[in-house]
């Protein structure tokens, strides 16, 4: 079992035992649970909610407290619609004056500091010419993600999906030392980690810094990004 679940023996007995407190922390316990089950041919996601209902921790469930679930006040909400109604007036009556003066043909401020009022046509064609010369906006290509994970110091468990936390599963289990896991045609991965302590990472070449504790982060091209912390 070890060999084929690359989860160490003492982990599988505490596993089997309920001795969770042997494992590094709540992320190990779960992703070994899920893998154990899961090459038992049992359900793994039943028994990762069997242990977040019995050994989760009060500080992962947050409770709203009752000011929080407290209705706004109606004073507020006719207050914002006074202001949105006398926003609306504002702008119609801009509206209505910049509609007057322009059909009276009376001159800008930009036209005055010119010398005059400048033909239409004239304006017309200057804008059009400005636009062509500038030409569309540039584009940027999205990058993919080239990620190199090695352990050094230590194994550590890791679980790799792409895109988003119910991607594809690209790879779930723990790296040895000295060995490397290569990610390198996906533009986001969303990835778990185990002991990022033990992994020496590498984004598109150069090196990534990953946290120090058990976390959920997202990897990009632009870079790395802490979703949770253990």
């Amino acid at each position: 079992m070890e060999a084929d679940t690359k989860i160490r023996a003492k982990y599988l007995r505490a596993l089997e035992e309920e001795h969770f407190d042997v494992l590094p922390g709540d992320t190990y316990v779960k992703g070994f649970l899920r893998t154990y089950a899961e090459y038992l041919g049992l359900d793994g996601q039943l028994y990762v909610d069997e242990y977040n209902s019995r050994f989760a921790r009060e500080e992962e469930f947050p409770v709203q407290s009752p000011a929080a679930r407290r209705p706004r006040p109606r004073r507020m909400e006719s207050n914002f619609v006074v202001v949105a109604l006398a926003g609306i007036v504002a702008v119609t009556i801009l509206v209505v004056v910049a509609w007057k003066f322009g059909s009276s043909g009376t001159p800008t401020s930009a036209d005055l500091l010119n010398g005059g009022t400048p033909p239409t046509t004239t304006h017309s064609s200057t804008t059009t010419g400005a636009s062509e010369a500038q030409g569309p906006p540039p584009t940027h290509a999205s990058r993919s993600a080239k990620l190199v994970l090695t352990a050094d110091g230590g194994d550590s468990w890791l679980r790799v999906r792409a895109r988003s936390a119910t991607g594809d599963l690209l790879y779930e289990g723990t790296v040895q030392q000295g060995q490397a896991q290569r990610f390198t045609k996906w533009k986001r991965l969303w990835i778990e980690l185990g002991a990022p302590a033990y992994l020496d990472a590498k984004l598109n070449g150069k090196p990534a810094k990953l946290p120090a504790r058990p976390s959920i982060v997202v990897v990009t091209a632009n870079g790395v990004r802490v979703v949770s912390t253990a």
